[in-house]
């Protein structure tokens, strides 16, 4: 049964991660970005997240701490697992220059042939060169960003099926424009697809690898503490991501009030799903 619950959790942790592909596919076959959706999209990723990561991640991290710390220490290891879950994430985005950053949000018609020769020299082979380098760095970005996710969606599922269904879900939702940054360069600078995809397709399986390290290193030292510890600090790195990455990430797409709907819309979904499963 426990080997049961690795596997799904493994599952679902390398579905998140390999939706990157997802976005791939949309690059080649989508003409157009369809900014509505994305935007309402990402904000129900983050309402998902946000709203997750507050009113059942945290509980639980708290409640296991306490179980062992006591209530006074267990509720001061949380807080601090919490930020130091953020300070991890933020640590990693520091370390990732800007301009080769994923989350920097494209359209797709503006990565046509015709712009990116206007913009990057495409026609000559310095240009190339460029673009190439540029969705290899997105694409090694996104992995150093998946590896903590993949953990977050490991640890939530095989903790709770049900929560880290949800999880698995918003993270492979906020994962598709990832693989629109690394594919689209990579194809316009090699005419390659099948190069491009699996570029793509690669870059997300930093989740599983993160999963499966993060499985094997503490799996053996697991307690209370400790898993307390672990969850403070994925609510933390998902509640970053969110007012770091999805948010304005949605915003970017010029759907403010869309990005809010969808932010609502996550929460309320992840509320209801979480009541019916008391």
């Amino acid at each position: 049964m426990y080997t049961e619950s690795v596997l799904f959790a493994f599952g679902l942790t390398a579905f998140a991660g390999l939706s990157t592909g997802i976005g791939s596919a949309l690059a080649f076959f989508a003409k157009r970005t369809n900014p509505r959706f994305l935007s309402l999209s990402l904000g129900f990723s983050a309402g998902v997240m946000i709203y997750v990561s507050f009113m059942e991640i945290m509980v639980k991290a708290k409640d296991a701490l306490q179980t062992d710390m006591g209530e006074v220490a267990g509720t001061w290891a949380s807080v601090i697992a919490f930020f130091g879950g953020i300070a991890l994430i933020a640590l990693i985005d520091k370390l990732v220059p800007s301009y080769e950053n994923p989350h920097e949000m494209h359209r797709i018609e503006d990565m046509n042939p015709e712009s990116l020769e206007k913009n990057d020299g495409l026609d000559s082979e310095h240009g190339k060169r460029k673009l190439f380098r540029m969705g290899t760095m997105a694409a090694l970005a996104i992995g150093i960003h998946n590896f903590p996710e993949g953990l977050a969606t490991f640890t939530a599922a095989l903790s709770d099926p049900s929560l880290g269904i949800a999880i698995a879900v918003a993270i492979a939702i906020h994962n598709i424009p990832e693989g629109i940054a690394v594919s689209v360069p990579i194809y316009y600078a090699t005419g390659d697809k099948k190069k491009a995809f699996i570029y793509s397709f690669l870059s997300g399986l930093a989740e599983p690898i993160g999963a499966m390290v993060g499985y094997l290193l503490l799996m053996p030292f697991m307690s209370d503490t400790v898993f307390g510890i672990i969850f403070a600090g994925v609510a933390g790195i998902m509640v970053f991501i969110s007012l770091d990455e999805l948010l304005p990430a949605a915003e970017e797409y010029g759907e403010h009030h869309l990005s809010i709907y969808g932010l609502v819309s996550g929460m309320a979904v992840m509320a209801l799903s979480l009541l019916l499963f008391l």
